[in-house]
């Protein structure tokens, strides 16, 4: 996203124009389909239990507020360009904090599934769209001396590894209890129509200059342009024919509603490198793997066939350059067969190895990269219309990420943080989703659906446990 700014020092009008991506992600939301990612986490409350013996939300929220200048984007809405319709990022200059961290409490003593079901509920609720697009929730009266954070932000403004450093940025690898002082915020002025326009039109021009600048390359150097195009429009036509294959129709490929449910489990990260080391592959070939084998036994319960199916996943590629954590989406896709007929579980691990090595030779993840460019200087609904027909037609059935996350252990305001469950959006024609975050040396999974067409999610979750149970042991010779 593009950063511009007029006007005189001091009072410098400020705004950020969304990229294709990001703009598609804001697009294909509607009443039925929220496009907010989220976590669920828990602490142990008695560093932050207050006189009172409750959970000292005023010090969570002085904490929340002296990070805000690490993440602007926290404190900035949408607004739209005239005429041409693209959303940009300007600050908001009605910024409430306490809007945005809320206090909220389970009967206690609350139980896992008790926080399941309030997760479930907060991330069936759509976001404002006039305000900064993310909540943080915090959660008392759980057992075992605990509190919940349930945080959620619409997607166009993060992805997973953007969303782990702005809430890394709010907790310390110690059990110190610090709060800097932040400084002095103040916002922007949102640029006046003219110059949105006078912008947006020289933006759109720049990119057409662009390729009149390739077209002269091409005269000079013809050969070098035509071995640059070539693979450019076999990247393209890889991606495209990619995006032609359909899955198999499923129980998980029907209309959703807005209503969510979620769960989750817990994997040792040392176990699974125990698989890996055993059978080969790497830990997310291990994850697909048994995500195949769960799902094999769902279809089969449900009456299917899993041996006569295409099943298909969406699997985000980060493509950020190493240390780079900016805001905004920087991902591309890749659509990977899941072997959910394939019932032995070291085979069906192979086959999945396979299948991610020549997706990782393939030409897929340049083609979307350029799809995304090409969309976003110069033809804007592109990518939006590609993603559209991605869950349309069918192309994946469901969306499995897997976000590393750090191998030790963070602490909020002294308060260490127990676990964390990533919550990935469910597109259109999509009832289930599965997100992965590594910490501390655990994976922790995070499953979302529709709350009507899954109401045996938890079946689900445990098949993925047993699945990787069985290669524990074969892996350990048990």
């Amino acid at each position: 996203m593009t950063a511009r700014t007029s006007g005189t020092p001091g009072d410098t009008p400020h705004y950020e124009r969304l990229s294709a991506v990001d703009r598609t992600l804001l697009n294909v939301e509607d009443a039925n389909v929220h496009m907010h990612v989220g976590a669920v986490g828990t602490y142990d409350i008695a560093p932050l239990r207050n006189a009172q013996g409750t959970l000292d939300v005023d010090r969570l929220r002085d904490s929340v507020a002296s990070t805000l200048h690490q993440t602007p984007r926290l404190r900035q809405r949408l607004a739209w360009i005239p005429l041409f319709g693209h959303p940009i990022w300007v600050d908001d200059d009605r910024f409430d904090l306490r809007y945005h961290v809320r206090h909220s409490a389970l009967p206690p003593p609350g139980d896992e599934r008790q926080l399941k079901r309030l997760a479930g509920r907060i991330m069936s609720q759509p976001l404002d769209r006039g305000k900064p697009l993310w909540e943080m929730w915090l959660v008392e009266g759980l057992a075992d001396d605990r509190f919940a954070v349930i945080v959620k932000a619409h997607h166009c403004m993060v992805d997973g590894v953007s969303g782990l450093g702005t809430i890394a940025s709010m907790m310390r690898p110690d059990e110190e209890r610090v709060i800097e002082p932040a400084p002095p915020w103040a916002p922007r002025p949102q640029p006046d129509p003219a110059t949105l326009l006078r912008d947006e039109m020289l933006h759109r021009a720049s990119a057409l200059g662009d390729l009149v600048a390739i077209g002269r390359r091409a005269l000079v150097a013809p050969m070098d342009t035509l071995g640059s195009l070539r693979e450019s429009v076999l990247s393209l036509a890889e991606t495209v024919g990619a995006g032609l294959r359909r899955g198999s129709p499923t129980p998980l490929n029907v209309a959703i509603g807005p209503h969510r449910r979620i769960d989750w489990v817990r994997i040792d990260l040392a176990a699974i490198r125990t698989v890996r080391q055993r059978f080969g592959g790497t830990v997310n070939d291990v994850v697909l793997a048994c995500t195949a084998g769960a799902l094999g036994r769902f279809l089969e319960r449900r009456g299917g066939h899993p041996d006569e199916l295409v099943f298909r996943s969406m699997v985000p590629v980060n493509t950020r350059r190493d240390g780079a954590v900016a805001l905004g989406n920087q991902v591309t896709f890749v659509v990977a067969d899941l072997p959910v007929g394939e019932r032995d579980p070291v085979q069906r691990l192979g086959r999945m190895r396979a299948t991610m090595d020549e997706l990782k030779r393939s030409r897929q993840v340049a083609g979307m990269d350029l799809l995304e460019r090409v969309s976003d200087e110069v033809m804007p609904i592109l990518f939006e219309e590609f993603a559209r027909l991605g869950y349309q037609q069918r192309v994946y059935n469901m969306a499995v990420t897997n976000v590393p996350g750090p191998p030790i252990r963070l602490f909020l305001q002294g308060a260490p943080l127990r676990e964390i469950y990533p919550v990935v959006p469910v597109f259109g024609q999509q009832a289930l989703s599965v997100g992965l975050f590594g910490y501390n040396g655990v994976l922790h999974w995070g499953f979302n659906c529709d709350w009507d067409v899954l109401p045996d999610l938890h079946d689900i979750v445990l098949d993925v446990t047993d699945e990787f149970e069985q290669l524990r042991r074969l892996a350990a010779g048990d």
